[in-house]
């Protein structure tokens, strides 16, 4: 082999391992980039919360994708729990043990019926830092959700809810309520027909008793909350829904005039806004 040939061999391994070397020290900097805050000495001493979203009746988790996908560009953990929709005495535990699953601080979002869960589950939770309700319930002790959605007029889902019989596990008869086909205008009016079925067709649903249970404790009462009223909302009136935020002091509140109650569907960076806006505050 020739000493020009031999020069080109170790030339060509040479810039071989350098093109690799860079590679590998391009993906650990953008590893790093993604999970290291950028900012002063300060900031870099803040721990991101995880965002932990609870949905309501009539959906699941699959209603906060698209703020999921916002608060994950902005580098937030989230986690989604599965909603149960049993009434608080299931509910309420069974996202408790999700929020003790989880190390570190915790931002705890709901929607709708979410709110009187996370009332119920977040008393008591260190890690729990802030309270965000998305349209959502917001009880004091002893109240129920059948008390709150008849406190203002304006709710039109009862007409567009089908009530469904079912076997529980002692053999007793339930009803679980389903919302129909023909609920478009009355829940998520500002969404697309077709995702509008989706939704309808994914829909978990809930039980009515959910409407009866008593809430035994208010975890806003200790932890500090933000709210968002969905200004054109028939499933929960906003004028309750502002009166609740009121009352529980909720440190910022925004309006959506022309939202529907699905706001995190079609206004998620809003509602992204709102959850940030509390996670900052609070970590």
């Amino acid at each position: 082999m020739s000493t020009e040939v031999s020069r080109r061999h170790v030339l060509a391994a040479g810039a071989a391992l350098a093109g690799s070397a860079a590679l590998i020290a391009g993906s650990e900097g953008t590893a790093g980039a993604a999970t290291a805050p950028i900012g002063t000495g300060e900031e870099k001493s803040k721990v991101k919360p995880t965002i932990v979203l609870v949905h309501g009746g009539y959906a699941d988790s699959s209603c906060w994708n698209a703020t999921i996908q916002e608060l994950q560009h902005k580098g937030y953990a989230t986690v989604c729990g599965s909603n149960p929709l049993r009434g608080i005495p299931t509910d309420a535990p069974y996202i408790g043990s999700l929020l003790d699953s989880i190390s570190g601080p915790v931002v705890l979002v709901a929607h709708s019926m979410g709110g009187t869960v996370i009332t119920n589950a977040a008393a008591g939770k260190s890690n729990v830092k802030a309270l965000v309700y998305i349209a959502a319930f917001v009880p004091d002790v002893g109240e129920t959700q059948g008390e709150l959605i008849t406190k203002f007029p304006g709710s039109e889902v009862e007409p567009v809810s089908v009530p469904v019989p079912y076997t529980k596990a002692d053999g007793t008869t339930g009803i679980d309520l389903y919302l129909s086909k023909d609920g478009q205008a009355a829940f998520a009016a500002d969404i697309s027909p077709a995702d509008f079925r989706v939704l309808q067709a994914t829909q978990r649903p809930f039980d009515a008793d959910s409407f009866t249970f008593p809430t035994t404790a208010a975890a806003w009462k200790t932890i500090p909350s933000w709210g968002l009223v969905a200004g054109r909302d028939k499933a929960i009136p906003p004028a309750c829904e502002r009166w609740m935020y009121s009352r529980a002091n909720a440190r910022k509140v925004v309006e959506v005039p022309r939202s529907s109650h699905v706001v995190m569907i079609s206004h998620p960076k809003i509602v992204t806004d709102l959850i940030v806006d509390a996670a900052k505050a609070t970590s």
